[in-house]
C-alpha cells in the first residue's frame, strides 16, 4: 500500500498491511544522527520512509522580519506578526518570546488590515514542488497551519490573551475567528489553484502538564466556533482533519467531537495523554496519532522501549485508527541507534 492508502485508511477506521509512520526530530537530535550513522544529506524523513508532505500559505501579517540581535549562542528577531523572539543555536527547545507588537485591542485593530487574503501568500513554486513529490513517492499531502489559542497567543501573548478571555470576550473571538477564516482562505487558494491535498493537519496547543489551559466550557465559548468553521470548511470537501494539540486534553475531547475533529495528536504521554485509555474510550469516533514516550525512546535498556511499543500500538491499531509518531517530538537525548529500533519495533508491531 502506498502512504496515502495508509493515512486514509486509518482516518476512515480500516485496517491497512501497517501503520502509517511520521514523526519529527529536533534540528539537533538531526545533527546528532548525522554524526552516528545517518549518511551526510539524507535527511530523516527520507532514511525513515516519513509518510506525509506538507503545503501551507502565510497567514502572518507579514511585517518585515529583522535580526536584532546575533551571538554565538543565541539570535533575537523580530518575525511577521511583530513579535521579538530569542531562539537559541546549540540546543532545541521553546522560542522565548521578549515582547509583541499587537498588546491591546486598539493596536489589533490598527494592524488588521494587513491580515487580508491575496493569491501571493502562497509560495506556490514550492507547495506544486510538495504535491509532484507526494504524488510520485506515494505521500499523504497535507495542508498545514495554526490557529486559535495557539497560534493567537504567539501575536498577543499568553497573559494578555487569557486575561482577555475574561476581560474582553469579543476581542478574543475576533482575534479567533479572523484567523480561521484565514486559514479556510488560504486553503481554498491552494485547492482552488488546482493542488489535490489528501487532508488538514491543523495546529492549536490548548494543553499544560496535568490540564487544559483553559476549562471545556471556555473553550466551546471561545474555540468550538473556530474549530468548527475550519473542520466543516475542510469536510465540504470531502477532505478529513488531524489535529495537533500539546499537553492534557483529555477533558476538551468531547468539543473537538463536536465541531467534527477526526484524528488527535501528540498525545503527550509526561502529561497524562494515554493512547490506550484514550482509545478505548473515544477510538470508537476519533483517531490517535502518537503517544509513544520518548522518554522510553531514550532509556539504555531496549526493553523499555519495546514494552512501550508492543502495550500500546497492537491496541491502538486495532480496527484502524492509529498513525504511528512519537509523543511530541523526538529530542537529541535519543541516539541514532535507538531511533532505528524504534521504527523497527513500530514496523514490527504495527503491521496488521
Amino acid at each position: 500500500m502506498t502512504s496515502r492508502e495508509r493515512f486514509d485508511a486509518a482516518l476512515n477506521f480500516k485496517e491497512a498491511d501497517r501503520v502509517a509512520i511520521m514523526d519529527a526530530p529536533w534540528a539537533t537530535t538531526i545533527a546528532r544522527w548525522h554524526q552516528e550513522g545517518l549518511p551526510e544529506g539524507v535527511e530523516p524523513d527520507e532514511y525513515f520512509d516519513y509518510e506525509m508532505l506538507d503545503v501551507r500559505g502565510d497567514i502572518t501579517m507579514r511585517l518585515p522580519g529583522e535580526i536584532i540581535e546575533d551571538t554565538d549562542e543565541y539570535t533575537i528577531s523580530r518575525g511577521g506578526n511583530g513579535a521579538v523572539v530569542k531562539n537559541w543555536k546549540h540546543t532545541t527547545s521553546t522560542p522565548q518570546t521578549i515582547d509583541f507588537l499587537i498588546k491591546t485591542r486598539a493596536d489589533w485593530e490598527e494592524h488588521k488590515p494587513l491580515l487580508e487574503w491575496s493569491s501571493d501568500r502562497v509560495n506556490w513554486d514550492g507547495v506544486r514542488q510538495a504535491e509532484k513529490e507526494a504524488r510520485e513517492k506515494g505521500k499523504w499531502l497535507r495542508f498545514g497551519a495554526s490557529f486559535g489559542y495557539d497560534y493567537i497567543q504567539t501575536v498577543v501573548g499568553s497573559e494578555n490573551l487569557l486575561l482577555a478571555m475574561a476581560a474582553d470576550p469579543e476581542w478574543v473571538d475576533d482575534l479567533f475567528m479572523t484567523h480561521a477564516r484565514l486559514v479556510c482562505a488560504s486553503a481554498e487558494e491552494i485547492i482552488g489553484g488546482g493542488i489535490q491535498v489528501d487532508g488538514a493537519f491543523v495546529a492549536d496547543d490548548m494543553g499544560y502538564r496535568n490540564a487544559p489551559l483553559f476549562s471545556p466550557e471556555m473553550f466551546m465559548r471561545f474555540e468550538y466556533p473556530a474549530h468548527k468553521l475550519v473542520y466543516d470548511f475542510f469536510h465540504a470537501r470531502g477532505l478529513k482533519v488531524i489535529l495537533h494539540s500539546c499537553g492534557c486534553v483529555k477533558d476538551l475531547i468531547p468539543g473537538l467531537l463536536k465541531a467534527g475533529l477526526e484524528c488527535l495528536q501528540p498525545l503527550e504521554v509526561k502529561a497524562g495523554m494515554d493512547l490506550v485509555e484514550l482509545k478505548k474510550k473515544h477510538g470508537a469516533w476519533l483517531a490517535f496519532m502518537g503517544g509513544i514516550d520518548v522518554r522510553a525512546m531514550a532509556d539504555p535498556d531496549p526493553t523499555v522501549i519495546e514494552r512501550e511499543i508492543s502495550t500500546k500500538i497492537p491496541v491502538a491499531m486495532k480496527g484502524g485508527g492509529y498513525i504511528y509518531y512519537s509523543d511530541h517530538s523526538v529530542p537529541d537525548n535519543v541516539s541514532f541507534q535507538q531511533y532505528c529500533r524504534v521504527i523497527d519495533l513500530v514496523h514490527k508491531y504495527g503491521t496488521y
